[in-house]
């Protein structure tokens, strides 16, 4: 347990790292970091506040969606996202940022940013422990409307992107390549990581240990 709870909170790390270079690089962020931004510039509080705000909501609207009752274990995902979030974006990255910097630097930040979000993204779902509730909202809502993941998916990001746009949060570049080669990439790092995580799973070690 130990073993899987270290990567799962790794990969939240890793995800969250780039998730800061996305916001930090100003072309804009991912779809639901661009709505929490704006939230935290136009109203205040921190963007990993926002986001557990969000998270708690759609415990109880994914309940509601798949017609059960709230997914209280998901409440680890929302705590754990929430200080790992404003650690990099707060903390780390506090008095950073690339708006004056030149276009190339921007977009490697940017590039790099999406990189390290999909690997931490894969490396977290790896353990197959709580995801968190915005992760189930696809599913939720999919299964609600008779959906297929991908309009699903579609739908709740174009939703989202047109709510931060209004708000005035950085939607961007960044947005649409998140939209676009997100899914692939965590695919990618996902059917890498697979093998690796088993090779190391001490479960897997007892299984290839010879008995004397």
């Amino acid at each position: 347990m130990i073993y899987r709870l270290s990567v799962y909170i790794l990969g939240m790390f890793v995800n969250f790292f780039g998730v800061a270079l996305l916001i930090k690089a100003t072309l804009g962020a991912g779809f639901w970091t661009a709505l929490f931004v704006g939230l935290s510039d136009r109203l205040g509080l921190t963007v990993g506040i926002w986001y557990a705000m969000f998270q708690l909501l759609f415990i109880f609207v994914n309940g509601w969606l798949m017609k059960q009752a709230p997914e209280i274990k998901a409440l680890l995902p929302l705590v754990l996202e929430s200080i790992i979030l404003d650690f990099w974006v707060e903390v780390v990255f506090g008095n950073v940022s690339f708006a004056s910097a030149p276009f190339a630097v921007q977009l490697a930040m940017l590039v790099t940013g999406v990189s390290f979000s999909a690997l931490g993204v894969a490396i977290y779902i790896l353990p197959q422990l709580p995801r968190a509730p915005v992760d189930q909202l696809f599913l939720a809502v999919s299964g609600k409307f008779k959906l297929s993941l991908r309009v699903s998916q579609t739908l709740i990001a174009l939703s989202t992107s047109t709510s931060a746009l209004l708000i005035g949060g950085p939607v961007g570049l960044g947005t649409v390549l998140g939209v676009l080669f997100a899914g692939p990439m965590i695919q990618y790092f996902y059917v890498k990581g697979y093998p690796l995580f088993y090779m190391y799973h001490p479960a897997y070690k007892e299984r290839m240990t010879p008995t004397l």
